[in-house]
């Protein structure tokens, strides 16, 4: 089973990429974030032609994250997260699809910090922690998918000088990061690639993608009960390449059935 995450950065946008990668790859389960639509706009029948059923959780304009699923219909579980119900951000689901409870995640960036933005992306990263706890609770089989905005550690980056005042790198988001995994979850990319230097995103600007200048943000955290199925995780850095991409990487991990 093949399981990706990948925040496609406007799914009217890159429509025809994100159908002609699903097309070459055929994924089983794909957690897309940062959709720029409305849940009325949302292409169900571009998705639905293409092979696949799916749950989304809409706003227009920005945000937004839904899950796809090859041939099924993933069954929703929850969307968005509690605690602080003035939160109108569509960047959270989750849904039971082929024996996983799987999540798509699309955490807040953060920047400028400080500031509000930066406490509103703390205080949305304790909200995650709570509901990951819960879902530990249950013992399912789980996969928590997304854009994390954070990156872990200095090897995710290609210069940590150019992006250390930079809210995916503070250290209380790293820490909070941490303590997510420190309940007891797996960082697929990073089990497979110890050493880091693997890229999931590169900016428009500056030419970074020709430069190589990327990082790892985008990340897949396993359950212990996926964690033992683990076979392999990597990224699909083909697809930046190609005309009118995301500026974000298809990121993978394959489990055993």
């Amino acid at each position: 089973m093949k399981i990706v995450t990948y925040n496609v950065n406007g799914i009217k946008a890159r429509l025809p990429r994100l159908l002609e990668w699903l097309e070459e790859t055929g994924p089983d389960i794909v957690c897309l974030q940062e959709l720029k639509s409305s849940d009325e706009t949302f292409p169900e029948k571009d998705i639905r032609s293409a092979g696949y059923g799916a749950v989304w959780h809409g706003q227009k304009g920005f945000n937004g994250v839904a899950i796809l699923a090859r041939g099924v219909d993933p069954v929703e579980v929850q969307r968005g997260l509690e605690g602080e119900p003035e939160d109108e951000h569509s960047r959270y689901i989750e849904a039971d699809v082929m024996g996983l409870r799987v999540a798509s995640i699309y955490l807040p960036n953060g920047n400028p910090q400080p500031g509000p933005k930066f406490d509103y992306k703390l205080r949305w990263m304790k909200r995650l922690h709570d509901r990951a706890r819960q879902i530990l609770s249950e013992e399912v089989p789980a996969v928590l998918a997304g854009d994390y905005n954070v990156i872990p550690t200095d090897s995710d980056v290609f210069s940590v000088q150019a992006m250390q005042d930079d809210a995916l790198m503070q250290p209380e988001s790293r820490a909070a990061y941490r303590a997510l995994c420190f309940q007891g979850w797996t960082d697929a990319l990073r089990t497979r690639h110890p050493n880091g230097g693997v890229w999931t995103f590169w900016d428009y600007q500056a030419g970074c993608w020709q430069r190589d200048a990327g990082f790892r943000i985008d990340h897949l955290l396993l359950s212990p009960q996926v964690a033992d199925r683990l076979v392999d995780a990597n990224v699909d850095r083909e697809y930046r390449g190609r005309e009118k991409a995301s500026d974000h990487a298809p990121t993978w991990a394959t489990l055993r059935d």
